[in-house]
């Protein structure tokens, strides 16, 4: 799952195992809330997203690091031109990726709730975490074609091009086009196990962290019994944390699946697999894993 969606069901999971969430107006103030807020995560997240994904596509030798892309796509490109490629994507898809998500998350937290006792206090760790990789699940659906035209786009500035010649793709509606010109609806999906690999892990990681972190920082227990409310400081130290968990559990699948959906003709996920490792062992399968780090704590304090 990507982290703005993710972010944005944290009010979700904040009443996980004690009542259902509000329907009507509230439901949709909140929907809306959460897309408002997905949205302002893919602005200031992408210019770190796209050095990432760069770094993880590229050929070797191309850069030498994160301030080497940097350099190199603002110097070809443009400074929001450059960096800024292949956002359509993501800003389209914030929006139902949350709906989705907020559906998924729900539907996860009832199969918790069959299949395991719930404390009185709230779910455990382990229990958000399980709602949290389910909700991944029916989440893919929509995030392995939106990150594929992504990922396309974002790569494609690396190449220089002829005087005359224009990009391969004018923008989102063409990449899907073509894709489903060349390999129908397949090509559309490529990456889609690669995702769900990602992103259910990732998202177990990430709910499970957050809400530890929370936990620990939540203030004692007022005077009415109730706990009293976080700061803005500690929320954005939980989403933060929550971020860094996910990326550092599962960066080396992001690698795979960017490596996958940038790729000409038909790749396997095995034989990318053996082709990262044979490009410089287990260390070539974490390139941007800085500047994933970095975007972390960012694009998740602008959702909150």
């Amino acid at each position: 799952m990507s982290s703005s969606a993710q972010s944005s069901i944290k009010s979700k999971k904040e009443t996980a195992g004690k009542e259902a969430a509000p329907s009507g107006v509230p439901g949709l103030r909140s929907l809306v809330a959460g897309g408002v807020g997905g949205i302002c995560a893919v602005i200031v997240g992408h210019p770190f997203d796209l050095i990432k994904v760069r770094l993880q596509t590229a050929d070797k030798g191309r850069y030498t690091g994160a301030v080497d892309a940097l350099k190199k796509t603002v110097a070809r490109e443009g400074l929001a031109r450059g960096l800024y490629a292949g956002v359509s994507a993501p800003l389209v898809g914030v929006t139902p990726m949350f709906a989705v998500s907020f559906w998924g998350y729900d539907v996860g937290q009832r199969f918790v709730r069959r299949f395991s006792a719930v404390p009185n206090n709230g779910f455990t760790l382990g229990q958000y975490a399980a709602a949290g990789f389910f909700s991944a699940i029916p989440m893919t659906v929509i995030t392995a074609p939106f990150e594929r035209v992504k990922v396309l786009l974002q790569i494609q500035g690396q190449r220089q091009l002829q005087a005359g010649e224009k990009p391969r793709y004018a923008g989102g509606l063409d990449v899907v086009r073509q894709l489903y010109r060349e390999g129908g609806i397949r090509s559309v999906y490529r990456g889609s196990a690669a995702t769900l690999a990602r992103d259910g892990p990732g998202s177990a990681a990430y709910f499970a962290t957050y809400e530890y972190v929370k936990r620990r920082l939540t203030p004692a227990r007022t005077g009415d019994g109730q706990d009293a409310p976080l700061n803005w400081l500690a929320v954005c130290a939980a989403g933060g944390a929550a971020g860094v968990a996910m990326w550092t559990a599962v960066f080396p699948i992001d690698t795979v699946k960017s490596r996958l959906q940038s790729a000409d003709g038909t790749p396997s996920i095995r034989g990318v697999v053996r082709e990262v490792y044979a490009r410089g062992g287990y260390k070539a399968f974490f390139p941007g894993f800085g500047p994933a780090m970095l975007r972390a704590v960012p694009a998740n304090a602008v959702t909150l």
